[in-house]
């Protein structure tokens, strides 16, 4: 008889492909995942995984069982949801976003799943964008709140909302108001995030689309330092306008006078495609209805 656990083993090996990390995945040991697999190989007599590879390969049988599982898995996660009330349905979600999301509505969405899901456990992690969607894809994590600039068929992406973004300067670095053109503003150390961030891809994109150069770059990792650089007279940035009102109206930072305008930076909720549910999707359904990067730090209700 064909069990759900050597379906998963199955499913979990062919997508971390070893055995040992299907086991860590399973949280058991790679022994009982061996096993799985060879009692289902015994009963139809053939073999799933080519084990004269050094990773673990499914031979051609193994991918119409793999997508059987796939199915069947998907199958038994969305009765159990149909099945089971909100109030006595208890799983993990793994829930990860970036710096600014963290620093204005994630309070909120973590009150508002609460309220719908009482014995959910909610486990956030705040990490690059790039380092999330890689988690994303490895099943390390189930869902991610990031700027929208990772387009990828296995995934289902729900945009949610813009979040608006300026030029901005301590007050002591320029006191002026003449706005600036491009090459005024190449003069500047320009403060910028790398590429590991979804808004660090943005704009450097839009600059190289723009053709700016700055005579000097200085490069972040992290929202809250790139910000704490900027307050300190370093260079110019662009910075979310939301979590920054505070500072430009305690006189820290101001917006810089130029030609121009940013653009905005789209946010996206993501989970992956080939274990969708009716739960995942729920949660990204709130997300969108609860997003609020207008202000610092949004109340929980």
């Amino acid at each position: 008889m064909i069990t759900f656990k050597q379906l998963e083993a199955i499913y979990w090996i062919a997508n971390l492909g070893s055995f040992a990390a299907a086991a860590d995945k399973l949280c058991t040991t790679q022994s009982a995942v061996s096993k799985r697999v060879q009692e289902l190989e015994a009963q139809f007599q053939i073999e799933i995984f080519d084990r004269s590879r050094r990773t673990a390969r499914l031979t051609d049988k193994g991918n119409e069982i793999l997508s059987f599982a796939k199915k069947l898995l998907s199958d038994r996660d969305q009765m159990i949801e149909r099945a089971s009330s909100n109030e006595v349905m208890f799983r993990r979600l793994r829930l990860g976003v970036t710096e600014l999301t963290a620093m204005t509505w994630l309070p909120k969405l973590v009150s508002v799943i609460r309220s719908e899901f009482p014995r959910v456990s909610i486990e956030p992690e705040v990490e690059l964008s790039a380092t999330l969607f890689e988690r994303l894809i490895e099943d390390s994590i189930d869902l991610i709140i990031v700027p929208d600039v990772f387009d990828d068929s296995r995934c289902v992406r729900l945009p949610i909302a813009p979040v608006e973004n300026a030029w901005m300067v301590a007050p002591s670095l320029y006191p002026g108001d003449i706005p600036l053109r491009q090459e005024q503003m190449a003069d500047f150390t320009l403060l910028v995030q790398g590429n590991r961030s979804g808004t660090g891809i943005i704009y450097n994109r839009w600059l190289e689309e723009q053709n700016f150069h700055s005579n000097r770059t200085m490069q972040c990792e992290s929202l809250v330092a790139q910000i704490g650089f900027t307050v300190s007279g370093l260079g110019i940035s662009y910075l979310p306008v939301p979590v920054t009102q505070p500072l430009i109206d305690a006189g820290h930072l101001r917006r810089l006078p130029t030609e121009g305008r940013l653009p905005h930076v789209k946010y996206s909720v993501l989970y992956k495609s080939d274990r969708t549910s009716e739960f995942r999707k729920h949660i990204a359904d709130l997300a969108k209805k609860n997003c609020y990067y207008s202000s610092f730090f949004s109340p929980k209700l």
